[in-house]
């Protein structure tokens, strides 16, 4: 395992593997969605690749945004071990109540200073069709939400596994344009949930919510690493490209930086 650099001042990303990435911004380290575990068998979901880095190497994290504590391929055991050993957890309440020690739940729009002027918000997300059947908390699939990073003026969303268009384009309403926007896409399935329709972005959803937002540095996550998905990179890339936005797309490997440098 390489080691990972010292911490940024300026804003840089890094992709573990799954949906979890490194956010370095404004002197704070943010880990979202930490799946640490090697390959396995969870039941439903099978895990095909590790992580890209250790753990240890990304322990110093100032806070872990987890979308939802209800999916392993969201978080995993060692995942979980790594939130609940951070400062602070954000996620949604449903979360925060599974998780308990530092989590703190938000409500869509509520949000919370992580410290240096960094302020996390959480926003809506829904894992899944508008018409699916819900849960017994009344939620489709299962409650999750998504984030807003925002550090001066700048502005990363964190979509989560969100299918919404329509949730998109209330936060883009709210917050206006985005400097960054880390997208979940995949187009996630799984047989006998929703008649196998998707979970998460496809591909061209994933570049049609990056034009929405007009970010001009995106970073596509949880595609690969899990057996469920059916739009990997390949997919992401022509998505992109028919779209004409291919520039924005990060294509950074998983385990090294990438600078916002554009």
């Amino acid at each position: 395992m390489r080691v990972v650099q010292p911490r940024h001042q300026s804003t840089a990303f890094l992709v573990v593997g799954g949906p979890t990435v490194v956010i370095d911004v404004a002197g704070l380290r943010l880990v979202t969605d930490p799946t640490f575990d090697g390959p396995g068998d969870y039941g439903a979901l099978l895990k095909t690749e590790g992580p890209a880095i250790d753990p240890a190497e990304v322990a110093d994290a100032d806070a872990v945004l987890v979308s939802h504590a209800d999916h392993a391929d969201n978080l995993d055991a060692s995942g979980r071990d790594f939130a609940l050993a951070a400062p602070l957890i954000v996620t949604n309440p449903g979360s925060a109540r599974a998780l308990g020690g530092a989590a703190r739940g938000l409500s869509p729009w509520e949000g919370v200073d992580v410290g240096r002027g960094v302020r996390v918000t959480a926003v809506p997300a829904t894992h899944g069709p508008a018409d699916g059947e819900l849960d017994a908390r009344g939620w489709v699939n299962c409650e999750v939400t998504g984030f807003v990073i925002e550090a001066g003026r700048e502005r990363i969303y964190v979509s989560g596994d969100n299918t919404s268009m329509a949730h998109v384009g209330r936060i883009r309403d709210r917050f206006g344009s985005f400097d960054h926007a880390v997208v979940h896409a995949g187009r996630a399935t799984v047989p006998g949930k929703f008649s196998g329709r998707p979970l998460s972005l496809s591909s061209e959803r994933a570049s049609a919510a990056a034009q929405l937002l007009e970010a001009p540095h995106v970073v596509v996550v949880h595609q690969t690493g899990w057996a469920h998905f059916v739009d990997g990179p390949g997919a992401t890339i022509r998505a992109f490209r028919d779209a004409g936005i291919l520039n924005v797309l990060d294509m950074a490997p998983h385990g090294r930086w990438s600078s916002a440098a554009r």
